[in-house]
């Protein structure tokens, strides 16, 4: 059972320091829902989510009202489509799209993922079928989520894929521009994608996963930033310590509602995604923490050690409050979902180029970016396979997470609503990437994948 005295301990950081668990995530197998017939298919797949996830929800909500820890989302991810889609006569699937929207309704989640398609190493048939689904799906559902993942450090990157998906993010947009391109805040394209990721745009239920299976995300920057409030001027040995024993705390929290609920549920609990995940409320926010470390503004020169240390050390903390620590781990940067960056991104300190360079030492991307509409899709590709080459060299996963605002110029602001919040659109560079993007094929994976 639920350990109350945990609990009590931690009241103060949910009431005053947005301490939550973001997501509890149940991943389900739909490997058994294959067929030539999509319209079996699909009935199968709704059958199937309905029926293991049908108390999902009702049990997120116990859980809240017992112990009064706020539970933010309740979300399904499943097996990736392209795999589960490979037997239908079908030309397109966005049928299935549909479907897993109308069955994450039915369920009550806030979202579902898995509209995915795995091509580090090429495609398949169906692959290419789910990619060019994408830009319909997005459009015609509310809560479904797709990821394509494009590299990895095993086999390396998939230009071809690349240079496919900033068409498709482009056509995302056009055919959203009536939501701002909301389209493209569902859509993701990875490099080294995780299995067991709790967290949206992102999540699907790996092949290597058990059949159902429930993963919890937690969040808390504004309790991180609380800490270090209290350590001002000390050096960074302190600093790290304070965060690693913060990130123990709320992982811990995690870990025991992950247990309890996944005891109610009578499926194996997973793990705990450690990962601090900011909102836009003022106080909720990384940037915050980055600043609170020294950095005038988020963006300056500094931020990239700053957002190092605050990663390793919340690994560091979250393993000992954890038997399964697993998905991403560590910190998100979306510029969107975070009030500090969105502050420094409008005053021009927070940039591409050093957002880029944030990547290289955080836990995933470029996240939740707009750029103006115009953006070409060869630029798309391009930043693409920036981000996608970090996760190949340095064996991480990275992501690119952008949206192209119809019809929004530099200077201009998207808007999304709820935890999404809103993007000011950024500028990239002007010069052209479309020979690079063009010439398609393969870039060979590094030495460091030969480890056999």
């Amino acid at each position: 059972m639920l350990n109350r005295n945990d609990i009590f301990q931690t009241l103060d950081m949910i009431n005053k320091r947005h301490l939550d668990i973001r997501t509890i995530t149940m991943g389900i197998s739909l490997m058994d829902c294959a067929d030539r017939d999509i319209e079996v298919c699909c009935q199968k797949i709704y059958d199937k989510i309905t029926r293991c996830a049908k108390d999902l929800v009702r049990v997120g909500e116990d859980i809240e009202k017992e112990f009064g820890i706020p539970i933010v989302n309740k979300r399904i991810s499943v097996t990736p489509i392209a795999l589960v889609a490979a037997a239908c006569e079908a030309d397109s699937y966005v049928p299935i799209a549909k479907t897993l929207d109308e069955a994450a309704r039915s369920c009550g989640v806030n979202f579902i993922g898995g509209f995915s398609a795995l091509v580090q190493k090429g495609c398949t048939a169906s692959d290419w079928k789910l990619i060019r689904s994408i830009p319909e799906a997005m459009a015609v559902t509310e809560r479904v989520c797709a990821s394509v993942n494009v590299g990895s450090t095993k086999a390396g990157i998939n230009m071809d894929a690349v240079a496919e998906m900033g068409r498709i993010i482009k056509q995302t947009a056009e055919i959203t521009s009536d939501r701002d391109g909301l389209g493209c805040a569902k859509l993701v394209v990875f490099a080294n994608a995780v299995e067991d990721n709790p967290f949206m745009a992102g999540a699907f239920h790996g092949v290597g996963e058990p059949e159902c299976v429930l993963n919890v995300g937690v969040s808390g920057p504004g309790v991180v930033y609380h800490a270090l409030q209290s350590v001002k001027g000390q050096p960074f040995d302190v600093v790290a310590e304070t965060i690693k024993k913060t990130a123990f705390q709320i992982t811990r929290m995690g870990q025991i509602v992950g247990k309890e609920a996944s005891e109610r549920l009578g499926i194996p609990f997973g793990i705990v995604d450690l990962s601090l995940a900011p909102t836009p409320a003022v106080g909720d926010s990384v940037a915050r923490i980055l600043e609170e470390m020294g950095l005038e503004t988020v963006g300056t020169h500094g931020t990239t050690a700053a957002l190092a240390l605050l990663n390793d050390a919340v690994k560091k903390g979250g393993v000992m409050a954890s038997n399964h620590v697993g998905g991403l781990s560590g910190a998100f940067i979306p510029v969107s979902e975070d009030e500090g960056m969105i502050a420094a991104a409008e005053g021009g300190t927070l940039v591409l180029d050093k957002l880029e360079a944030m990547t290289c030492v955080c836990s995933v991307g470029l996240d939740m970016i707009a750029v103006p509409g115009d953006t070409s899709a060869a630029t798309i590709s391009a930043i693409i396979a920036d981000e996608a080459a970090i996760g190949m060299i340095n064996t991480k996963t990275t992501a690119v997470r952008i949206i192209p605002a119809p019809g929004k110029v530099v200077g201009d602001r998207v808007e999304m609503g709820g935890l999404l919040g809103s993007a000011p659109v950024m500028p990239v560079h002007a010069e052209a990437s479309d020979l690079f993007v063009a010439r398609g094929g393969r870039i060979p994976a590094p030495i460091q994948s030969l480890k056999n």
